[in-house]
């Protein structure tokens, strides 16, 4: 592949690493997780990217992708308020794109730096840094994931297994190959090969406190408070067998072209539907955006994700790169 061809995506690359490590300093006690998010979406605009998913937000067990919605709905099973507390520990996961071209990385801090989870913390880092030296040409994903779970578990600590890395396209970010970050075996069907050269991966190694090593999904199945256009259905097909309404292909229409098949917060859409019904009271908006949701979700024009948390409650750590895998090995996009 040229230079020429990779540029949007090592473009990509800068924006999202300069993100997290502008921003990482602001995960401090006091500070309100919507507060943090809405400062890295606003970092990654004013560097020039666009965010390629909603920044998330993932404390102690809860995994990954949580993000706040417009009303500030708390994950269930979370008691207290959605606010940094000394000790904590944080994973912040930042998406970026240029013209479609990707980029994804995230890191976990320790809220106060006290030290409770530095061990934890190094291991996924070092995990990552691991597998993504093991990415050389003609490397399978068994021995790419074997490397991560000896990191971990030689730190004392479980990798997760039901939470992968992936390839990406353009405007895909799970292109269909899933890279584990656990001593997968070499004959599991799941991870056949290994990298290919000129693709592009999300390396993201998660470890856990817990004994399981899986996560599970938050409950209701909304509870990530992200959705994505899955490019099954169009809007005019769908109005043509009379599946939609005029309003609610008007949402689906204004979804599509701000967002493609990236994923999309909650909170980015929720207020266009006010507009439609300036009269209407919260409650009654609520209800609608929340029918809105269950009608595209129904004709599979729309997919929504949960937020992951382990299942015994362990602390998870998570560290991630984006790389291009070049003839020479993987070349890391996610740097400042």
């Amino acid at each position: 592949m040229e230079e020429a061809d990779i540029k949007f995506w090592k473009d990509a690359g800068h924006v999202a690493r300069r993100t997290i490590e502008g921003i990482k300093g602001e995960i401090v006690a006091g500070k309100s997780w919507d507060d943090l998010i809405d400062s890295a979406e606003r970092f990654i605009r004013r560097h020039g990217g666009t965010p390629a998913f909603p920044v998330t937000i993932s404390v102690n067990d809860i995994a990954a992708h949580y993000t706040t919605n417009s009303i500030l709905t708390k994950p269930e099973g979370l008691e207290e308020e959605m606010v940094f507390e000394k000790g904590d520990l944080v994973k912040l996961d930042v998406g970026v794109h240029i013209k479609g071209a990707l980029a994804d990385n995230a890191l976990t801090v320790e809220v106060g730096g006290g030290g409770d989870h530095t061990d934890q913390i190094r291991a996924a880092k070092e995990a990552r840094d691991a597998q993504i030296e093991a990415m050389t040409p003609g490397s399978t994903w068994a021995e790419i994931g074997a490397v991560a779970d000896q990191v971990h578990t030689d730190a004392g600590f479980q990798p997760v297994t039901n939470l992968c890395g992936h390839k990406m396209e353009e405007w895909n970010l799970h292109a269909g190959v899933s890279v584990p970050s656990y001593d997968c075996g070499k004959t599991n069907q799941s991870f056949k090969g290994g990298p290919e050269v000129g693709a592009f991966y999300a390396i993201e190694p998660f470890n856990t406190t817990g004994k399981s090593g899986k996560i599970e999904d938050i409950q209701p199945s909304t509870s990530s408070n992200i959705h994505r256009v899955t490019g099954n259905i169009t809007v005019r097909k769908a109005v043509a067998k009379k599946k939609l309404k005029p309003l609610g292909a008007t949402m689906a229409r204004y979804i599509e072209e701000r967002y493609s098949t990236l994923p999309f917060a909650e909170r980015w859409a929720y207020s266009l539907l006010e507009k439609p019904f300036p009269g209407e009271d919260p409650e009654g908006i609520r209800k609608k955006w929340n029918a809105l949701i269950r009608k595209l979700t129904s004709i599979r024009f729309l997919e929504s994700y949960s937020a992951l948390r382990c299942v015994d409650k362990g602390n998870v750590a998570q560290f991630e790169h984006t790389v291009w895998m070049s003839e020479s090995g993987a070349e890391v996009l996610t740097i400042e």
